[in-house]
């Protein structure tokens, strides 16, 4: 069931969903006439212990780390790495360094997910290698499609580091190693997950391949930093009254390379500054599922 499942949330993906703004790398300066140096010395960081009212949860982030709120985490993904609008975006957390401006810069764009709660039952059933043989599938199976649109190619090589779920803390995550057409360096797609009474918090980072240590690194840190607020956990869910998502924990996993604003214009700057890109936008896994199982999720029904 699951192999049939993820065989066709891949299939849904449209070819014609390109991202047309993001898939032209920004060249220097932001549009503004500030210099990145000066945008980002424009931005408003913060530290500590921050709220994130829209999710009901917060972060702990110690010095390793800063937070831009979401009006400057839009200005980030949408001046300074040139991409669409998007207002599901509630934040980013930056590493204190490297910096926004350096060569191997990183960053982790903060979304929310309302879907309802996610069973987690299925987590310890999961085949994650049969997952990952399915997702490669499906993106070779796309590919021809994309060159016929015009588009460039993307292989989704492996794992750069294999799924985990915690079942005590309700989090998990993964990270892909992508192959964008003729790109000389490899991408990393690092992707974090906290299940919520009432849907999920998701932590999303796109760099070099090369830079695996540090972004796992600085991952890893920010897992312990990241809390739903009392009364919004996991664990404050009340089958009674609250909703439940109709997809799992394998679903989270399984659906899409691509992620939220900010990363297919943050892959712009990684493979290459100053000409076009053949990228395809995959559609957001939550958006796609909301559609597909709307009406069972209205009678409380989880697949």
């Amino acid at each position: 069931m699951m192999k049939a499942m993820i065989r066709g949330l891949l299939a849904t993906l449209c070819v014609g969903l390109a991202l047309s703004a993001a898939a032209q790398a920004p060249e220097e300066g932001t549009g503004s006439g500030k210099t990145p140096e000066q945008f980002v010395a424009s931005l408003h960081f913060k530290d500590g212990e921050i709220a994130v009212p829209q999710a009901k949860a917060h972060f702990r982030l110690t010095s390793a780390f800063h937070y831009l709120e979401q009006a400057d985490a839009r200005r980030v993904l949408e001046e300074l790495w040139g991409n669409p609008p998007d207002e599901s975006v509630l934040g980013l957390i930056v590493p204190a360094t490297p910096t926004l401006v350096d060569d191997n810069s990183w960053a982790v764009v903060v979304t929310y997910s309302d879907d309802g709660y996610v069973s987690d039952e299925d987590a310890a059933k999961i085949d994650y290698q049969e997952m990952l043989e399915e997702m490669q599938q499906g993106t070779k199976d796309e590919n021809a499609a994309r060159k016929e649109a015009g588009y460039g190619t993307v292989d989704l090589l492996g794992w750069a580091v294999a799924p985990r779920y915690d079942a005590a803390s309700k989090k998990m995550y993964w990270a892909k190693e992508l192959k964008f057409d003729e790109a000389k360096d490899n991408t990393l797609n690092y992707d974090i997950r906290v299940l919520g009474r009432n849907g999920y918090l998701s932590l999303n980072a796109v760099s070099n391949m090369s830079e695996l240590g540090l972004v796992q690194t600085g991952m890893q840190q920010l897992l312990p930093m990241t809390e739903f607020d009392a009364g919004a956990r996991y664990a404050d869910y009340d089958s009674s009254t609250d909703k439940v998502a109709a997809y799992g924990v394998a679903a989270l996993i399984g659906g899409g390379l691509a992620a939220k604003a900010g990363l297919f214009a943050k892959l712009g700057l990684i493979l290459a500054k100053f000409w076009k890109l053949g990228l395809i936008a995959f559609v957001g896994l939550g958006a796609l599922i909301k559609k597909m199982f709307a009406g069972k999720r209205e009678k409380g029904a989880v697949s």
